[in-house]
């Protein structure tokens, strides 16, 4: 995969977000595709699986968010990318994510978040 593709397919998960119903997922994941909201959350297996998880998660297709992504690595099929989604308008949410996506044949078959927000401590032992 070249990083092009990888930026290609962030297009296309965000394109999913924004469209109503879950039909968009299947230009976004395969049928087998493991989604893990954090490195330590129970993966959510199975297209059909995360298309659930997927509505229970959004408030709709019309949620105003704003979206920045930036590709950080492609390593064969896996891409790395850093991107920031702020919710509301003004803001309400915001996260910065660190996404690891495998991707075959222009679908991701594992996808793996690490969500940061404000406010988060960066350590287990911060006070």
């Amino acid at each position: 995969m070249e990083r092009a593709e990888f930026a290609d397919w962030i297009a296309r998960y965000e394109a999913a977000w924004r469209s109503p119903g879950t039909s968009a997922l299947a230009a976004v994941f395969t049928d087998d595709a493991v989604y893990r909201h954090s490195p330590y959350a129970e993966p959510v297996s199975g297209l059909a699986a995360i298309a659930r998880a997927w509505e229970d998660e959004r408030d709709g297709p019309d949620e105003v968010f704003t979206m920045v992504a930036d590709v950080v690595a492609v390593d064969a099929d896996v891409g790395v990318a850093r991107v920031v989604v702020r919710y509301g308008d003004p803001v309400e949410q915001e996260y910065t994510d660190l996404w690891v996506v495998e991707v075959v044949d222009g679908l991701a078959r594992s996808f793996e978040e690490w969500p940061f927000w404000p406010g988060q401590d960066w350590s287990a032992n911060h006070d």
